[in-house]
């Protein structure tokens, strides 16, 4: 530390220890080491000396919020750039594809909703009412069909004519298996008997199952021609009437759900590209094509490394209370003992930092316009702010 740090520290030691006696906090120094220390007038009421560390006025630590592989990295270490400028670029050949289906669904979606929303034309409409008209009767034919059925002589006839034929076959093989039991016939009689019995029943079951099944069709022809009738009944309510308003309602939702999908895939597919939040100078890239990225690993790094400010590290809460925003400043730096920086206070912090023990507030001071080469982000500094 050359001369004029060596008299600062010295001067920020007796400004701490007098205030420390009116009632302040207390320093570390035990009383034996006070003694060792020598006093020193206090020459500069008028100044508050702290360490701090350079830094950019504005960093901005990047990161991607997709996961992707990096596809071109378009900047380099120190390299100038502007708000707005891409810096890092991930492959996008999925994203846009999500951005085509999605444009897709919204256009079918907004069909589908002016198809509900244009009115039927007169060719619709006589459409419409030849469909009810040509139901109507088909509905009236299938009805006849089924009455016909269950009434149909021929079939009750047939049926009675095979039941009876079942009866009187059941009936004989009664009788000739109790005569063949007495010793009366022979077995072949009663063979005979039984090979009637169940052709006449297998007849009877055939002509059951036919009439079942006619009957059958009939009904379900009814049922068909019913609701294919009130089918074309509604279709020609909904062209008289329009759409109902529940329909609109949910192709309108399906609009603007769609609307919301491609926002989405398009905000998706602008992810994909790093671009600068400020005007500025890459400090860090810590990708190259061909890279992994996952949301939230930090990419580049970008800062306004032409315009430098000096952040204190140690100011306690004894001095903070004597500073005040524009408060004029000098800044010295540990890696450049001849250079003497100029600033202003510009921000004093609200919220108190612990620093080795000590309750400090971090201040923030703007240096004044200028080239001060050698001078970087991190470099430690001795900064002395000018009081009332």
């Amino acid at each position: 530390m050359d001369g004029k740090r060596a008299l600062a520290g010295l001067l920020s030691l007796v400004v701490l220890g007098s205030l420390a006696g009116c009632g302040g906090a207390a320093g570390t120094t035990t009383p034996e080491q006070a003694e060792t220390v020598p006093v020193v007038e206090q020459t500069a009421p008028d100044r508050v000396v702290a360490e701090a560390v350079i830094e950019p006025a504005r960093w901005s630590h990047l990161f991607f919020d997709v996961a992707g592989r990096v596809e071109e990295v378009l900047v380099a270490p120190g390299d100038a750039v502007n708000e707005g400028e891409p810096l890092v670029r991930l492959e996008t050949t999925g994203l846009e594809r999500a951005v085509s289906r999605a444009e897709l669904n919204l256009r079918q979606a907004q069909l589908a909703l002016e198809r509900l929303k244009q009115p039927a034309d007169e060719a619709e409409i006589r459409q419409a009412q030849n469909d009810v008209a040509e139901a109507a009767s088909a509905l009236e034919v299938a009805q006849l069909n089924l009455t016909t059925v269950l009434s149909s002589t021929l079939l009750n006839e047939t049926l009675e004519d095979a039941r009876s034929a079942f009866e009187e076959a059941q009936n004989l093989y009664t009788s000739r298996l109790e005569q063949y039991e007495r010793g009366e016939i022979d077995y072949w009689l009663v063979d005979q008997a039984r090979q009637s019995y169940e052709d006449a029943r297998r007849e009877l079951f055939r002509i059951q199952q036919q009439g079942d099944l006619e009957l059958e069709n009939a009904r379900n022809q009814v049922d068909q021609a019913r609701r294919t009738y009130q089918e074309a009944r509604d279709n020609l309510e909904r062209l008289l009437e329009g759409a109902d308003p529940l329909d609109l309602e949910e192709a309108q939702l399906n609009v603007e759900a769609a609307q919301i999908a491609l926002e989405e895939a398009r905000e998706n597919l602008e992810k994909a590209t790093l671009r600068a939040p400020f005007d500025g100078m890459v400090a860090t890239v810590n990708v190259q094509p061909g890279d992994s990225v996952a949301p939230g690993d930090v990419v580049v790094v970008v800062a306004t490394l032409d315009r430098l400010q000096a952040r204190t590290i140690d100011l306690t809460e004894l001095d903070v209370v004597r500073i005040g925003v524009d408060q004029p400043a000098t800044v010295t730096v540990d890696a450049l003992p001849d250079v003497q920086l100029s600033g202003r206070v510009r921000q004093i912090g609200l919220e108190a930092v612990e620093y080795r023990g000590d309750v400090t507030y971090p201040v923030i001071i703007e240096l004044d316009e200028g080239s001060y080469p050698g001078l970087r982000w991190g470099m430690t500094a001795m900064v002395e702010i000018e009081t009332p």
